[in-house]
């Protein structure tokens, strides 16, 4: 493992702890977590993410880890079978908005890797890899006091020198 990617490792090992670290108080901020199940995104096909505030409130620095998948479209010529890959995305966000009502905007950063190498744009100048960067510009619709939640926006992702213009759409739960 080269450090480029020891150290995006251990950075989401990192992220994955903050994300899961409980603090104990009497009082709970309602919001702060999130639970939701996206189409494209970060996660470039499906997945699924936890998204947690690191300050107390709904809005701010936070960040979010998920697990999903994305298909392999290239196979042997004579033999195609199309394989599922795991994919994982990793990002730091920020949440703007006024803390009492239901529209917020986010803006995020990270990193998705693939369990694979793979060719995700189909073009003959890329190369293979298993880890692409990514943005995230996204309304998000999330009740004050928790509950069902949604998300939309522009997601790209980037390979090299290379953006792919991307969406995702998300529905979840905040508590």
């Amino acid at each position: 493992m080269n450090k480029t990617k020891l150290s995006l490792f251990i950075l989401s090992l990192f992220m994955f702890n903050l994300l899961f670290a409980q603090e104990t108080t009497t009082s709970s901020i309602p919001n702060q977590t999130s639970f939701f199940a996206e189409l494209g995104g970060p996660g470039i096909l499906f997945s699924a993410n936890i998204d947690r505030r690191f300050t107390k409130s709904n809005l701010g620095v936070g960040g979010r880890i998920g697990i999903g998948f994305v298909t392999d479209e290239f196979g042997d010529t004579y033999n195609y079978e199309p394989k599922s890959i795991l994919t994982l995305p990793v990002q730091l966000n920020y949440i703007f908005g006024k803390p009492n009502s239901v529209h917020s905007f986010e803006v995020g950063a990270g990193v998705t890797f693939t369990g694979k190498k793979i060719d995700l744009f189909s073009y003959n100048d890329t190369k293979f890899q298993s880890a692409f960067a990514t943005a995230s510009f996204m309304y998000r619709r999330q009740p004050a006091d928790g509950g069902f939640s949604w998300r939309l926006g522009f997601t790209p992702i980037i390979s090299g020198s290379y953006v792919q213009p991307s969406g995702g759409v998300s529905i979840g739960y905040n508590f």
